[in-house]
């Protein structure tokens, strides 16, 4: 087994009280060559944000010029020719990015793969790895656990990252993967509502995609609409990245943010709480224009959480961490999950070891208040759903392994998250890519986690 390599903890790095408050204000985006004379209210429009998103290479290459070195370039196509995901990128995050160091750049490393760092995908790595089809009540409503579903509200995002979870549904088909079509559509959403009219027991609604950032507001307004007519409902949740990658459409965009906080308001008067789900991995994401867009959702009483993922060379050391956690809660979002990366094929470099996840966890946990400190999970393999990462039945460093159990999702069935390859010895990483050797591990694996629950193997 390879040791967890980890930084010193925060403290240790000399990270101070002030950091975290310290947020870019500058026109940053000019540092791109094709936008060195684009005025601030410009860039703040969010209309202007979509209409210049970046969807190609060649486009990347027009925008920044002599910035960006042909190496660089190649590399990228290279990397989505083999990925899961279709590239695209906003001008806010586009922006962000330091071209003059792009390949260790935390924000670029989450949209550009690239070839040279391609790792094979671990063999048990699949595109709904979540099982969130299997356990589909209708076309894009999967439910999982008693009281909540999980509505696919559009299969577009403002930004395509290349680790999404959802790589079967969402952006455009790429060389590797044909997606599913779970556009925004009304009656597609109707057998959703009837189902949910039809089980009481669901009083938690997740509003995802996609993203509904781009559902259109009339839409929204009708989702929201139909929830709150349904009297069990009792909570609703709008999931967002947008709030992370385009912050200017809460500042520009009057008709989204006015359908929103209406909501918000609505349903507070009939004691139903809607929140915005949100999905910043990084503190070089937060700006002051992100500070200025959380103000107005603050001021307008809307909740708002944040789920992170954790990625290698992003956001997987004590220090980023615990910058993004309390700089997030500097902005009133609540830092609410850290998830270790799901099993997304095509994206391997990004994902960690369970054991380098579990000792981030203890590094950060204590820099800020507890409800202000989000809990790390891992979406068990095969639709177990979240489980906390400490909470595995048994966890094969060797194998790389971890079984965990979820008896509320079903109380017979073990689930998993299985480690990247190269946290293996190189036997053991072998034994992965045969199949009737993969087969024995996984095997040895459940037995050993039923003799440590007492059940006889």
């Amino acid at each position: 087994m390879i040791t967890p390599n980890l930084r010193p903890a925060a403290h240790r790095e000399g990270l101070t009280l002030g950091d975290h408050r310290a947020l870019r204000g500058d026109r940053f985006w000019r540092q791109i060559p094709a936008w060195r004379d684009v005025d601030e209210a410009t860039f703040l429009d969010h209309r202007w944000q979509l209409s210049k998103s970046v969807s190609s290479t060649d486009v990347l290459a027009s925008l920044l010029g002599p910035r960006l070195q042909q190496s660089f370039l190649d590399d990228v196509r290279d990397g989505f020719a083999r990925a899961p995901m279709s590239m695209r990128i906003t001008p806010y995050v586009l922006a962000l990015i330091d071209w003059d160091d792009p390949t260790n750049d935390p924000v670029c490393r989450q949209f550009l793969p690239l070839g040279s760092e391609h790792e094979e995908s671990h063999p048990m790595a699949t595109l709904d790895s979540l099982n969130e089809q299997k356990d589909a009540a209708a076309p894009g409503l999967t439910h999982r656990y008693p009281d909540k579903v999980l509505l696919l509200s559009t299969d577009v995002c403002p930004v395509n990252c290349r680790y999404c979870t959802r790589s079967y549904s969402v952006g455009s088909s790429t060389d590797s993967v044909a997606k599913l079509d779970f556009r925004a559509n009304r009656a597609r959403y109707a057998q959703a509502f009837d189902y949910i009219r039809r089980t009481p027991s669901v009083e938690d609604v997740v509003v995802s995609g996609g993203d509904t950032y781009l559902v259109a507001p009339k839409l929204l307004e009708h989702i929201g609409d139909e929830l709150l007519a349904i009297p069990h409902v009792r909570r609703i949740r709008l999931a967002t990245k947008g709030l992370a990658m385009m912050p200017q459409k809460i500042l520009t965009d009057e008709a989204w943010y006015g359908t929103v906080s209406d909501l918000v308001a609505r349903a507070r008067k009939q004691g139903v709480h809607v929140c915005i789900h949100t999905h910043f991995n990084h503190p070089n994401e937060i700006t002051e224009i992100t500070r200025r867009a959380t103000d107005r959702l603050f001021q307008a009483g809307v909740t708002v959480r944040n789920q992170s993922v954790l990625l290698r060379g992003v956001n997987d050391t004590p220090e980023v961490m615990a910058l993004l956690i309390r700089r997030l809660a500097y902005i009133n979002v609540q830092p609410y999950y850290v998830y270790i990366h799901d099993m997304v094929p095509g994206v391997e470099t990004l994902r960690t070891s369970l054991a380098e996840a579990i000792e981030l966890e203890k590094e950060t946990r204590g820099y800020t208040a507890g409800f202000m400190t989000p809990t790390f999970v891992c979406d068990a393999y095969g639709g177990g759903g979240k489980r906390d990462l400490h909470s595995y039945e048994y966890y094969d460093h060797k194998r790389g392994v971890a079984v965990y159990r979820s008896p509320v999702v079903d109380p017979d069935k073990v689930f998993y998250y299985f480690d990247p390859l190269r946290a293996l010895e190189r036997p053991m990483q072998q034994a992965w890519r045969v199949p009737e050797l993969r087969k024995r591990v996984i095997n040895a694996v459940e037995r050993q986690a039923a003799l440590r629950r007492g059940v006889p193997a």
